[in-house]
């Protein structure tokens, strides 16, 4: 008989791939989708899809089954504008509580929460899953906001939900029309101001994916999963895209003084026009940082694998060519 899965958040990138890695490994999967959700490509995935919001808890108890065999609540803001601060706390705080009652009222067998490496906040370094979480205190919203929702969990696993948490690092592949992908659209298009000075650890979205099923399956229960895989200044990644796009990028980074500067300038200006700035404040704190991951224990105990760079950029190009989305690098 075939496992159930239910998805949160499965018209999002992660979520659409892990739809259809779960399908592909024959999976009965139920997906919830806000109503008006773009739908364009999860329609393509043989699922159950029934509309919900993770911010209405009896929504939730309307679509998730008895019993389940997994819960993936992969639903999540990551939104790093101030004005959008309060529905990012509804959505990532609250919306996962809700998520946590529903599969306990439900009884479902296992719980996969996506979480982020952010929830370790504004550190830098090299971190494994023993480094303390300062998302508790960073002045980032999505970093507070994450940790809280893991806070949800941990407070479910306390009255029996069996559960895990993974943290990935910066995603790139198919389906992105939003995060890294927009960077790639703006390369392509000559349109790229700068490279920021950060340096982070970067995964694949098919391993993130396979690596949510290999924890519903074997993760250890209550544990923290980092996923990285390639660690890489901002400029290095820069540099491959424009390798692959055949574009000129810039060779060098522009200093974070700058970046922040911008982003305080833009955060005023955006209260005068209510239009979200090209770059906010948290967005460059969060470029400006150098954080590595340290993603062994997932390698070792999900069977976690890492992509090369330029694999991943050619994934991630090849299909916003394949789509349609480069010309202009304008967001659909």
């Amino acid at each position: 008989m075939s496992q159930t899965a239910f998805i949160t958040g499965a018209t999002g990138f992660v979520g659409t791939v892990l739809a259809q890695e779960l399908t592909g490994q024959g999976w009965q999967v139920t997906a919830i989708h806000r109503p008006g959700a773009n739908l364009k490509y999860l329609s393509r995935v043989a699922l159950r899809l029934v509309p919900g919001d993770v911010t209405d808890r009896a929504s939730l108890e309307r679509a998730l089954p008895e019993g389940v065999d997994a819960v993936f609540h992969v639903a999540g803001s990551t939104n790093l504008w101030s004005r959008g601060n309060d529905e990012q706390r509804r959505i990532n705080v609250e919306g996962t509580g809700n998520m946590v009652e529903a599969a306990l009222a439900r009884r479902a067998k296992r719980f996969v929460h996506t979480s982020t490496i952010s929830v370790y906040g504004l550190q830098t370094g090299r971190i494994d899953e023993r480094a303390e979480q300062l998302g508790r205190v960073s002045p980032v919203n999505y970093q507070r906001t994450k940790f809280l929702a893991e806070e949800q969990v941990r407070a479910g696993i306390a009255r029996g939900l069996d559960a895990v948490i993974l943290n990935p690092a910066a995603i790139l592949g198919p389906y992105d029309t939003g995060s890294w992908a927009r960077v790639i659209r703006m390369v392509h298009a000559g349109t790229l101001p700068g490279a920021p000075p950060g340096a982070m650890s970067y995964c694949h979205v098919r391993e993130v994916a396979r690596a949510h099923i290999a924890a519903a399956e074997r993760g250890r229960r209550g544990e923290n999963y980092l996923l990285g895989g390639v660690d890489a200044p901002i400029i290095e990644l820069v540099r491959v895209i424009g390798e692959v796009t055949g574009r000129k990028v810039p060779d060098r980074p522009t200093p974070a003084w700058v970046l922040k500067a911008v982003g305080r300038v833009g955060e005023w200006a955006s209260y005068l026009t209510g239009r979200q700035p090209t770059l906010t404040s948290d967005a460059a704190r969060m470029v400006t940082r150098q954080l590595y991951c340290d993603c062994s224990k997932a390698m070792r105990e999900l069977g976690y694998r890492a992509v090369d760079l330029k694999g991943m950029v050619e994934d991630t190009y090849r299909w916003l060519k394949d789509e349609g989305l480069l010309e202009g690098g304008v967001r659909p």
